[in-house]
């Protein structure tokens, strides 16, 4: 209610495209302020969604005799210590990786940032032996909802005579995150550390030669930009109530980067226009790839045409706006010339 009159579905698809946006604010941040491309953003999406799987489930408690003996029914932690743990991790692990790359530019800087992303992945699907903290491939379930005060999120909420169901919570927990990460990422590009952020951008030695400490504003863009994926990934990992590696593949890092490239580098309006079309356009493909399906007597895949049909779009709009389809206005030249 109040969302979509076309069902839960819908629903749940638009809480899925607010992570997208949220994940693609976070590296924008790296990416289109600070001009340091990342290709691993996925593995910050990876630690808060295991962290808060396993401070919200019985695996710990299932696995670990000491555990059990502490905590009998498992720990399930309050959100509101989740969220800042989930972020403050991703943050670390932000720094960790930028540590080594500081001297990296170009295409070195996204093959390094690959290799952390598919190291994390890899680490979370072999941590089952010899000892289970991942569960490996089979993944971690049983994680429990966020619960705010009374509200708890998994059930439906009864208001004023009406019924809000747990994917409609999550949708308005979802936007009231995008809107609050929007405050902060338009004050920071209006701040001190977002114009040094540009400044190592456009030219990283002019940068240097007027003061700038581009190796702790680096360390900042990439911590800070972590920040995001850790608490979207926690976030996801109570909306789906399962997590697995399979979730945190290196396309989830490649389509991050293509939301944004394709709304528009740096410009937080066409990041998020980007995202949500990213994230919802393979959804509504399922209904154009279904009967292009049928026309060949089913000799092509659905989820491969859909996968086609997405690149054609991105395709198409990419040469029809190369700066993005909501571009950040260019300053610093001058306004055309009317001719009488």
């Amino acid at each position: 209610m109040f969302v979509a009159p076309f069902g839960q579905g819908w629903v749940r698809i638009m809480a899925l495209a607010l992570l997208y946006v949220l994940l693609a604010l976070g590296l924008n941040i790296v990416v289109g302020y600070a001009g340091l491309l990342d290709l691993g953003y996925v593995a910050f999406y990876a630690v808060g969604a295991y962290l808060y799987a396993l401070m919200a489930s019985p695996h710990l408690a299932e696995n670990f005799e000491w555990f059990r003996n502490t905590f009998p029914n498992g720990l399930h932690t309050p959100i509101w210590l989740v969220i800042p743990l989930a972020a403050l991790l991703a943050g670390l692990a932000g720094v960790i990786l930028g540590a080594p790359t500081l001297k990296l530019r170009g295409d070195y800087l996204a093959i390094v940032t690959l290799g952390f992303g598919e190291i994390i992945r890899v680490f979370m699907n072999n941590m089952e032996h010899p000892i289970n903290i991942t569960n490996g491939p089979r993944g971690l379930s049983q994680i429990d909802p966020i619960k705010i005060g009374p509200v708890d999120f998994g059930k439906p909420l009864e208001l004023f005579g009406h019924t809000f169901p747990s994917v409609t919570l999550y949708y308005w927990l979802f936007l009231a995150l995008v809107v609050g990460s929007v405050l902060i990422c338009l004050r920071l590009a209006d701040s001190r550390i977002g114009r040094a952020w540009m400044a190592i951008r456009e030219d990283e030695i002019a940068a240097k030669a007027m003061g700038l400490n581009t190796r702790n504003l680096k360390l900042l863009a990439f911590g800070m930009g972590a920040t995001f994926g850790g608490v979207s990934g926690a976030m996801f990992a109570s909306f789906q109530g399962f997590v697995s590696p399979e979730s945190f593949t290196l396309m989830e890092s490649v389509m991050i980067v293509a939301m944004i490239v394709l709304g528009g580098l740096g410009h937080i309006p066409g990041v998020i226009l980007g995202a949500l079309l990213l994230a919802a356009l393979p959804e509504v493909l399922r209904y154009v790839a279904g009967p292009l399906q049928q026309m060949t007597d089913g000799r092509l895949d659905a989820a491969i045409l859909r996968q086609l049909l997405v690149a054609l779009a991105m395709i198409t709009i990419m040469l029809m706006r190369p700066r993005g389809l909501w571009p950040s206005p260019e300053h610093g030249k001058a306004a055309p010339q009317v001719t009488k």
